[in-house]
């Protein structure tokens, strides 16, 4: 599971790096072509490891890549 977690990680870094700015939790699990969960534990393990920041709006959720990774 841990290197699954990995891989969807990756994918979602792909999928944020695209877009500009902030992106809602339910456009991230969309957008990345994986289960839900998959998409909620990686985005918790990107989050623990300091490359995105998720932010609480009155419209829900936001994830955004943050750090080195950010072009």
């Amino acid at each position: 599971m841990i290197t699954r977690i990995g891989i969807v990680a990756g994918e979602i870094w792909e999928y944020l790096d695209k877009g500009e700015g902030s992106v809602s939790l339910e456009e991230t699990v969309k957008g990345v072509d994986q289960t839900r969960d998959a998409v909620l534990m990686s985005i918790g393990w990107l989050a623990r490891e300091g490359h995105v920041v998720i932010k609480e709006t009155p419209d829900g959720n936001m994830v955004k890549l943050v750090g080195e990774g950010r072009r």
